[in-house]
C-alpha cells in the first residue's frame, strides 16, 4: 500500500515528484557544497544561488538520465520481498551514487564555467563529501518530503474518485 500511496504512479506523477525532490535538494546541497569550499559566510551562500537555475536544469537532466540504470540497479539488488522502507533506501543509495558522481563532475562546470579536466582532477577530493551531503538531504529531508506530498495528492484523488462514484450511483 505505501508503494502505490506514497510514490508516483505515472508520468506527471514523476513529473512532480521530481519537481519537489530536485528543488529541495539543489536549494540545500548546492550551497551547501559551495560553503564547504569558499567557507560558510553569506557571500558564498548568495554566490549558488547566481548559477542555481542552472544547476538545477542539470540535476533534473542528470535524475532522467539515470532512472533507468538506477532502476536496473535496483531491480538487480533488492527481492520483490523486501520492504517498502529497504526499496526506498536503496533506491535513494544508487541515485545519490549515479547523481553524486555526474554532479560533481558536471556541475561546477555549469555554475562556475570550470573545465572538465579541472573538474576531474578534484573529483576524489570533492565526490565524497557531494555524496554525503546528497545522501543526507535525499534520505532525510527532501524524498520524505516529496513522498508525502504524493500520498497527499494520492488522497486527494482517492476522495475525488470517492465523491464522483457517489455522484454516479445518486
Amino acid at each position: 500500500m505505501k508503494f502505490f500511496m506514497r510514490l508516483p504512479r505515472n508520468g506527471r506523477e514523476f513529473a512532480l515528484f521530481l519537481l519537489v525532490v530536485s528543488l529541495i535538494s539543489v536549494n540545500l546541497i548546492a550551497p551547501t557544497v559551495t560553503c564547504m569550499e569558499l567557507g560558510f559566510s553569506p557571500e558564498a551562500w548568495g554566490a549558488t544561488y547566481s548559477a542555481i537555475v542552472f544547476v538545477w536544469v542539470l540535476v533534473v537532466a542528470c535524475v532522467v538520465a539515470t532512472k533507468r540504470p538506477v532502476e536496473h540497479v535496483c531491480a538487480k539488488v533488492a527481492d520483490e520481498g523486501d520492504s517498502y522502507n529497504m526499496q526506498v533506501l536503496l533506491n535513494i543509495v544508487v541515485s545519490v551514487l549515479f547523481l553524486s558522481v555526474l554532479l560533481t563532475l558536471l556541475a561546477p562546470m555549469v555554475a562556475t564555467g570550470e573545465t572538465l579536466g579541472h573538474s576531474a582532477g578534484e573529483f576524489v577530493y570533492r565526490w565524497p563529501r557531494n555524496f554525503g551531503v546528497a545522501l543526507f538531504v535525499e534520505a532525510l529531508i527532501a524524498q520524505p518530503i516529496a513522498r508525502a506530498v504524493m500520498n497527499r495528492y494520492h488522497l486527494a484523488l482517492d476522495r475525488r474518485g470517492a465523491s464522483r462514484t457517489v455522484e454516479e450511483r445518486a
